[in-house]
């Protein structure tokens, strides 16, 4: 059985980046397969088929057809059967589960998935970790995306990790940038302490 990773956040929070990004670094070293969610469309299916050095089979658009937020906690089915096609065809050890675009009361069903995690940009604004929400309180780890974009967006860094300690307690949290490959290491390390 595959190690499920489900990746939720909302619409360019960075998601199918940083599936292609960690779909780089962990292709050589684990079988991978990836299923990704968009309302009417295959739009990050396809494009991860198109960037990424991995069998298009193993890269799976389910089209929704409604409300992100039910495909991936409510009525899973779909997901569900697109898992069980990676699982039976390749035998992958890591799918990831990519959410449509959503907000921040998203979060999976743990009968899809085994952890989450959520992404933010710095560059929705600062005041996102005080606005809490379901996906930023319980994910498995909270990513915050586009570090680098802080400085021209009026975004003071040193506050908003001070916001997401207060509001997510003890559970961990990232402050990642695709511009420092340092910052993906970590995400890296906390999916494979995972395997």
């Amino acid at each position: 059985m595959a190690l499920k990773i489900g990746i939720a956040g909302p619409v360019g929070s960075g998601k199918t980046s940083l599936i292609e990004s960690l779909t780089n670094v962990l292709k050589d070293k684990y079988s991978l397969g990836i299923v990704t969610n968009d309302i009417y469309t295959t739009e990050d299916a396809n494009y991860l088929k198109k960037t990424l050095d991995l069998d298009e089979n193993r890269i799976l658009g389910v089209e929704t057809g409604g409300c992100p937020h039910t495909a991936i906690r409510d009525d899973i089915s779909m997901n569900q059967k697109a898992v069980v096609e990676l699982e039976e065809k390749f035998n992958p050890d890591i799918i990831f589960v990519e959410s449509g675009g959503d907000n921040l009361s998203a979060t999976f069903s743990y009968e899809l998935i085994d952890y989450y995690l959520y992404v933010i940009d710095v560059a929705q604004g600062a005041d996102i970790p005080r606005k809490k929400g379901a996906g930023l309180l319980f994910s498995d780890l909270l990513v915050v995306n586009k570090t680098d974009l802080a400085p021209y967006v009026g975004v003071y860094l040193e506050q908003m990790k001070e916001d997401v300690a207060n509001n997510r307690k003890n559970k961990p949290s990232l402050f990642i940038t695709n511009k420092d490959e340092k910052s993906l290491e970590k995400l890296v390390e906390w999916v494979e302490v995972l395997l």
